[in-house]
């Protein structure tokens, strides 16, 4: 269980950055009965570190060796990242934290440090749009990816930056402590519960936004009626708009599909039903929308690598109902 968080500071480190770890893993909400981590801001190189922007320096008050004992490290965004050299001290720290189990936890051009110790070889990856080509072609070996919010490598994670930031801290809280627990930071914070790490980066919008967002609309009705069947035709018609216009309109806006979304939808809400309900499998097929058990343990499966009842069973105990 994930208890001990440190995140390493380096010159030039963004702050906007530094602030998702700190607001996620830093406040104490015990009072809303969430866990309350040990959390610790660590110099990576000099105790008091100069922001990229140049605004402000920031003390932190531990050194590299409080890294050896967390469980997650964060690393943030360092605006010199793409062209600059790392201590060995760090990238050996890094790499001994990844040896004994520990994960990594970089945002945007933070996976630059990940780069340099060697442990994104072999490995998907992702970072700011913007960084992407300067991180593939600095670290070859690296799988990267320029066109998701994070991506889970187990033991490396990495966000593509700013906001994804935000969801892929919240994606650790959900695999440790659960989906009730993930949103109700989430609320706290003023952010969606979930966005699915393979949500685009970049979405485009080449028509204009106007005060009546019909998209908005039909998506909020999608989520109401995800035990129902739900066709592109019957969206389409609730948007006032040909099937094949509201098909591209709703991929501009969301960067998915309405059939990914709806299917997206409807694992996330089996999660929250496992998690927190006795019902059966076969119950919670039929609330999702999947129609029976056999049909959402096909689906539970791809998406999340498990079956229904193990994951229950991993956030319930092994009594819990099948």
């Amino acid at each position: 269980m994930l208890t001990n968080v440190a995140v390493a500071l380096a010159n030039g480190v963004a702050p906007f950055e530094l602030g998702i770890f700190c607001e996620v893993f830093g406040l104490d909400r015990s009072d809303m009965g969430l866990p309350v981590y040990d959390f610790a801001v660590c110099a990576a190189e000099d105790r008091r570190s100069t922001t990229g922007d140049g605004h402000f320096d920031i003390v932190a008050p531990h050194g590299l060796e409080r890294l050896e004992s967390a469980d997650l490290i964060c690393l943030p965004a360092d605006r010199t990242a793409p062209t600059r050299e790392y201590p060995e001290e760090l990238l050996e720290a890094l790499r001994r934290a990844v040896d004994r189990g520990a994960r990594l936890l970089s945002v945007c051009s933070g996976a630059f440090l990940l780069g340099a110790a060697g442990l994104l070889d072999g490995r998907r990856c992702t970072t700011h749009w913007m960084h992407a080509p300067a991180l593939a072609r600095r670290f070859p070996r690296a799988v990267v990816d320029p066109d998701v919010l994070y991506v889970d490598e187990g033991s490396v994670i990495t966000a593509a930056g700013t906001a994804s930031g935000i969801d892929a801290c919240l994606h650790v809280v959900r695999q440790e402590h659960g989906a009730e627990v993930a949103n109700t930071i989430a609320r706290r914070m003023v952010v969606p519960p979930h966005r699915d790490g393979g949500q685009a980066q970049f979405i485009q919008r080449p028509l204009p936004r106007t005060s009546c967002d019909t998209v908005g609309e039909v998506i909020s009705w999608m989520a109401r009626h995800l035990d129902e069947e739900i066709t592109v035709e019957q969206l389409a018609d609730r948007a006032h708009m040909a099937p094949r216009t509201f098909a591209r309109r709703f991929q501009q806006e969301t960067g998915s599909t309405p059939y990914q979304w709806v299917l997206r939808q409807r694992v996330l809400l089996a999660q929250e039903l496992l998690e927190s309900s006795d019902e059966t499998i076969d119950a919670i097929a039929g609330r999702c929308g999947f129609g029976n058990g056999a049909a959402l343990r096909h689906h539970f499966l791809r998406a999340l690598g498990t079956t229904p009842n193990s994951f229950r069973r991993a956030f319930r105990g092994p009594q819990a109902v099948a």
